[in-house]
């Protein structure tokens, strides 16, 4: 390992990727395949930042996370990784892919949220004839790997609406979503659509109210509690859209003394959620009555497994979708160990 500095449609499953990638690697043995046994590659792969302070997407993750997920899906595969990072800057991210083209790189994984910037990689990497693959930005016309943010958003709304028919039949409801909804981000406002979508398509009458916190832990807390009284005779329904937003929800929520009567479906699902060893529990088989009921997985901490079969098959003349999405799905007490192993979080 080195340190540096749209037509089809698939979606990823959320649990296949390293075994399908060592069917890949193993089919190099087989007589008649193009590509001779014992050919290593060097893939490039620039990171959107390894600030271990930032988070990605407006969700919990961290470039770390990311940058792991690589080198933990490249582990005993015929690959040579070179890792950059792009750090949130267009002349870093320029340098970087110089130096992947000086290197005669067989495949660049660019990960950069600078329009500007990744035009400018997909003519240089075009210019010296190496494939790229985008991740959850576009990078010129290569194939790109992304979030279903507008999906994600949905399978919260459904969540909230379908568990508030079943527990709370005929009774009043209101609905919140909770988070940085002023954030003009794509991503952030698509989640916010399909929250929306998903929810009427269970409560057409139930309009959600965006309470905007900005990020901020205190602010989201109180804007909570706002909502909460002003809504004293009814059934509350919080989709927030981080999972550091869930927790200040569920502060709010006990502080009030409204638990019984409020459901919070949370987005991204990382450690804060699910826990470790040290870390909170708030999913968990043995917190079945938590007031948060889920968390949508967004799986950051696992994009190297899914991105590299993809390059994998770049690499063997294979086509590959245009744009290729993450499987999302919504993690529960009932799901989170099949989902995230023990052995995993710890």
């Amino acid at each position: 390992m080195t340190l540096h500095g749209s037509k089809l449609v698939a979606r990823t499953a959320p649990f296949a990727g390293r075994r399908a990638f060592l069917g890949s690697a193993i089919a190099l043995a087989v007589p008649g395949r193009v590509i001779a046994q014992g050919r290593r590659f060097t893939i490039g792969f620039a990171n959107l930042t390894n600030d271990p302070g930032a988070r990605l997407e407006g969700l919990g993750f961290s470039g770390e996370e990311v940058r792991s997920s690589f080198v933990l899906a490249a582990r005993g595969l015929p690959i040579d990784l070179v890792l950059y990072d792009n750090a949130r800057e267009p002349a870093k991210t320029i340098a970087n892919v110089e130096d992947a083209v000086q290197r005669k790189v067989d495949l660049y994984i660019q990960y950069c949220d600078d329009p500007a910037a990744n035009d400018e990689v997909a003519k240089r990497l075009a210019a010296a004839r190496i494939p790229v693959l985008a991740v959850n930005f576009p990078v010129g016309n290569a194939p790109l790997y992304a979030a279903d943010n507008r999906e994600a958003g949905r399978i919260a709304g459904e969540a909230l609406g379908k568990f508030a028919l079943a527990t709370w039949p005929g009774r009043v409801l209101a609905a919140a979503i909770l988070g940085a909804t002023m954030d003009p981000a794509k991503a952030v406002q698509a989640r916010i659509a399909g929250i929306t979508e998903g929810l009427n398509r269970h409560l057409p009458n139930v309009a959600p109210l965006q309470l905007d916190s900005g990020g901020n832990f205190p602010e989201a807390q109180a804007q909570l509690r706002r909502f909460i009284a002003k809504e004293s005779g009814a059934q509350i329904l919080v989709a927030t859209l981080d999972d550091t937003t869930a927790l200040a929800a569920k502060i709010a929520v006990e502080t009030v003394g409204r638990v019984p009567d409020t459901v919070i479906v949370s987005q991204g699902c990382d450690t804060s959620v699910h826990g470790g060893a040290s870390s909170n529990k708030v999913i968990h088989p043995n917190n079945r009555n938590s007031v948060v009921l889920g968390s949508v997985a967004y799986f950051l901490d696992r994009y190297g497994r899914d991105v590299l079969p993809l390059a994998w098959k770049m690499l063997q003349g294979e086509s590959v979708p245009a744009r290729t999405f993450t499987g999302h799905v919504l993690v529960t007490a009932s799901n989170v160990f099949r989902i995230y192993p023990p052995i995993d979080m710890n």
